[in-house]
């Protein structure tokens, strides 16, 4: 009796024993997820802070070389809209080392507009980096013509931007010709390699001489050449049919401005540089 009577004892004390070491491990594995995934973040902030800080700057070879910063991740300095002396007052913002547009979700109706480089390329290798919100929507103008009255594209040839997932964008026009680094409407990105919205592409534009080859995340993915009887016939059958300052692309002078697009969404651009050639 004695025994039974120390058994059911030594049950009744260890059973809250167990339950309170299994809750308080059970909290602390808890409490060390939390500190785990705080630790993930901290330390993913303070990556992308490091990173931002070593944006935005040429090396001393790229120096030599001729590149230009056209941005230094902290001024608006050298832009301005399409068409106007001034920047934009709203939607266009420098955040955490790049030059934000904080799109107004209207398309390019209503927003803060276009913005240029206030100076004309004509042969010459832009590169920059870029990363579109989710179901995004913008371009890179090049050779663009400041007419009064007229927008931007219709003198501009554009290296689209887009969340080639959820833009609708990404299912018309021909042959994926308005997906991510496409020349806009006319030739589709080959390979299609742009990263998923929310993270950077690195590209580049090349002009020279007519010849125009854009580069996206280390490979060559269009090629063609202007104002040539090839170019000219491809324009006569697309819808910048009889655009005849598109067909011109950089007038007279064969040159032009570089220009962003505000297509009503959330995009973000840094690390933008320009070689003259």
């Amino acid at each position: 009796m004695k025994k039974v009577l120390m058994k059911t004892f030594s049950k009744t004390i260890m059973m809250p024993l167990v339950l309170v070491l299994f809750f308080s491990l059970n909290s602390c594995g808890e409490n060390k997820k939390k500190a785990n995934e705080d630790n993930q973040e901290e330390s993913k902030e303070m990556k992308e802070a490091s990173t931002t800080s070593a944006n935005n700057e040429l090396s001393e070879k790229e120096k030599e070389d001729g590149w230009k910063l056209l941005f230094d991740g902290e001024s608006t300095d050298g832009w301005r809209g399409y068409g106007k002396d001034d920047f934009p007052d709203r939607g266009w913002v420098v955040e955490n080392g790049t030059l934000k547009l904080n799109g107004s979700g209207a398309g390019e109706a209503g927003g803060a507009g276009d913005i240029i480089y206030d100076g004309q390329f004509k042969d010459f290798e832009l590169s920059l980096e870029w990363k579109i919100s989710e179901g995004g929507n913008s371009g890179i103008l090049y050779l663009a013509q400041e007419i009064e009255g007229q927008p931007i594209w219709k003198s501009a040839p554009e290296m689209q931007i887009l969340d080639n997932e959820k833009h609708p964008d990404a299912k018309l026009g021909k042959d994926g010709n308005r997906k991510a680094g496409s020349l806009y409407d006319l030739i589709p990105a080959d390979p299609q390699n742009a990263k998923p919205a929310g993270e950077w592409n690195t590209v580049s534009i090349m002009v020279y001489r007519g010849t125009v080859v854009h580069s996206m995340n280390g490979e060559n993915v269009v090629e063609y050449h202007l104002w040539t009887d090839d170019w000219k016939n491809m324009i006569a059958e697309s819808k910048f049919a009889g655009w005849e300052d598109f067909i011109n692309a950089g007038g007279e002078d064969h040159k032009g401005y570089i220009g962003l697009q505000d297509h009503g969404d959330d995009v973000w651009f840094r690390n933008i540089k320009i070689k003259e050639l």
